[in-house]
C-alpha cells in the first residue's frame, strides 16, 4: 500500500477512534470488505461463512475502535482477525481440511468493452483462475495475498506463519507454474 493510501487509512482510523464516526467506519468497510472476503473465501471455501466472518471482523473493529490508532499495521491486524475467526469456525465444525480448489475468484473488473473483448477477457480470466487454482495451497494463498491484495511480503509471511524466504519461494513457484500453464498469453 502506498504511503498516501496508508496515511489516508491512518486518518480514517483516527476519525473513527476519536469521533466514533460511522462515516469513517463505512470508509474502512468499503476499502477492506472485498479483500477480506476473498481471503476468508480462500480460507473457508464457503461464501456465506466468509460473509459472516468478515462481518464479525468489522464488529471487532467497531468495538475496539478506541484502540485502533495504537495498531502499527492495520492490514495485518484485519487479516489476523479474519484468519483467527476462520480457525475458530473450523474448530467449531471439527473440520481439518478445506478444498479451496473449487473456489474461483474473478480478478478483473470489466470496463466498457466490446462483446468480443468481453468474451476473450472472460476466457482469459477463466484460464487464469484455473491456472491459479491448480497451484499448491500455500503457493496459491501466497500468490493471492501478495499479487492480488498487494500485501507486503513480511506481512503475508507473518499471516501465513512462514518465513519471508519461504513466501518468496512460493511466489516464485506460483509465477513459474502460471507462466508455464498460460504459455505467455496473459501477463502474470
Amino acid at each position: 500500500m502506498s504511503n498516501n493510501a496508508s496515511g489516508n487509512i491512518r486518518s480514517i482510523i483516527c476519525e473513527l477512534a476519536t469521533n466514533d464516526s460511522q462515516t469513517a467506519f463505512r470508509s474502512l468497510y468499503m476499502i477492506y470488505y472485498g479483500r477480506l472476503m476473498r481471503f476468508a473465501i480462500l480460507q473457508t471455501g464457503l461464501t456465506t461463512v466468509a460473509e459472516e466472518i468478515v462481518s464479525d471482523t468489522f464488529m471487532v473493529v467497531w468495538e475496539s475502535r478506541k484502540s485502533l490508532p495504537d495498531i502499527a499495521n492495520f492490514d495485518s491486524y484485519l487479516y489476523t482477525i479474519v484468519r483467527n475467526k476462520c480457525i475458530s469456525y473450523f474448530r467449531s465444525q471439527h473440520v481439518t481440511n478445506v478444498d479451496i480448489d473449487e473456489t474461483l475468484v474473478d480478478f478483473f473488473v470489466q470496463s466498457e468493452t466490446t462483446p468480443e473483448m468481453d468474451l476473450i477477457s472472460k476466457e482469459n480470466v477463466a484460464r487464469l483462475n484455473n491456472a491459479i487454482n491448480s497451484l499448491p495451497y500455500k503457493c496459491k494463498l501466497s500468490f493471492k495475498l501478495v499479487r492480488e491484495d498487494k500485501m507486503k511480503y513480511k506481512d503475508a509471511a507473518e499471516l501465513l506463519g512462514i518465513s519471508v524466504k519461504t513466501l518468496e519461494a512460493h511466489i516464485t513457484t506460483a509465477v513459474k507454474k502460471l507462466r508455464e500453464t498460460l504459455s505467455g498469453d496473459i501477463s502474470v
